[in-house]
């Protein structure tokens, strides 16, 4: 037994037959006696990186070896905040009568426009990987009227950043009978409700990652576009007005605004063909961005409830109304007003656990450049 004992190495899956006793001299207070030792997996050395992360590994061997990454202390806790965080979701919506529903990821036509997708094989048709339930969502709340989704979406970014993935998770509601004030106030309170379960329930992962952060305060603050433009033209960012906020103008912000803050009264044009465009002025959108520093961690608005409006908007976008007819026959049926919103997982948890690159936030990352393991 003590050569069996002398023989095991790093990584190797054993099992120990013995008697339990306390001891100061281990760090758990605690050593085993043992009268068996089996080896039921044996590891082959050299690993490809160390798992106890006291020689550092650059991302990319990391991935290439993820479960291996996985078991260091620092990985792990990545992956327990993650699971909190799923839970307090789910059961803050759930109290507040949102029907949790699943969404096909193969479908006929696009979501967010033409851009960005992934074409599949599917029999004799072509079609495409979901970027987003949102279709789906609004035609399910003419049965269910609060609805969310926890799942994976497929978008063909371009971008490779520290911020951006092929594959991701969203955590998406829509609501009948709302607008964007009310699903921005559900929003906040669902951030602040999932930070105060990661500080209460993850100290020990906090630790570990040598993080802390405050449990927000409700509400966030507010800014309009236009107000954001004039304080960016301040710190001399020239912004045109109607165009989307670069990343530079972002991290500008983070500055300025180093907590939580909502984006509203996005000019129309910027923003998905579903966004619905205030009366009194159509060029400015009901839609709303919620930010964390200088990150979009959230993305939602009043949706069109109009059919005709709804068609427009299409055509202004360049996508054909044709391609959406079975979305657009649902609007005959009654459909009411709704809003909703979509929060990124994997930002979220770069905010919950101070992690620079999104990788480190993924399992198994897929990007422009990543297809295993």
């Amino acid at each position: 037994m003590i050569e069996k004992a002398d023989s095991l190495q790093t990584q190797f899956s054993i099992g120990v037959k013995g008697t339990v006793r306390r001891t100061e001299k281990t760090p758990r207070g605690i050593e085993i006696v043992p009268s068996e030792i089996r080896i039921l997996g044996i590891a082959q050395h050299p690993l490809p990186l160390d798992v106890t992360g006291r020689t550092p590994a650059e991302i990319d061997t990391r991935l290439n070896a993820r479960v291996l990454d996985l078991r260091r202390d620092e990985c792990g806790a990545v992956f327990r905040i993650e699971h909190v965080a799923l839970e307090a979701t789910r059961a803050f919506l759930s109290e507040r009568g949102f029907v949790e529903v699943h969404t096909p990821r193969i479908i006929a036509s696009a979501t967010e426009g033409g851009a960005a997708l992934f074409p599949v094989t599917y029999f004799e048709h072509d079609a495409f990987l979901a970027q987003s339930p949102q279709l789906y969502k609004e035609q399910l709340i003419m049965s269910f009227e609060k609805v969310f989704e926890i799942g994976s979406f497929f978008r063909a970014e371009e971008s490779h950043t520290r911020r951006h993935l092929s594959e991701f998770i969203s955590v998406d509601i829509e609501e009948a009978f709302a607008a964007a004030p009310d699903v921005m106030k559900v929003l906040e309170k669902l951030v602040r409700y999932v930070c105060g379960a990661v500080k209460k329930g993850c100290q020990r992962e906090l630790e570990i990652l040598k993080y802390r952060f405050d449990v927000p305060r409700t509400p966030f603050k507010r800014f309009t576009y236009d107000e954001i433009l004039k304080e960016l033209d301040g710190e001399g960012v020239d912004v045109p007005w109607g165009e989307d906020i670069p990343t530079p103008a972002f991290r500008t912000l983070g500055k300025i605004h180093p907590y939580f803050y909502f984006i509203t009264d996005w000019p129309t044009k910027s923003k998905a063909f579903y966004i619905n465009p205030q009366d009194e002025n159509p060029k400015v959108c009901e839609g709303f961005d919620l930010m964390w520093q200088w990150v979009e961690l959230a993305s939602g608005g009043t949706r069109i409830h109009s059919k005709d409006l709804l068609i427009k908007r299409l055509t202004e976008h360049g996508l054909h109304p044709e391609s959406f007819k079975f979305h657009l026959k649902v609007f005959d049926y009654g459909m009411p007003p709704h809003a909703g919103w979509a929060i990124g997982l994997e930002r979220l948890i770069m905010m919950l656990t101070g992690k620079k690159n999104i990788r480190e936030v993924v399992l198994f990352p897929r990007d422009r450049y990543r297809l295993t393991p």
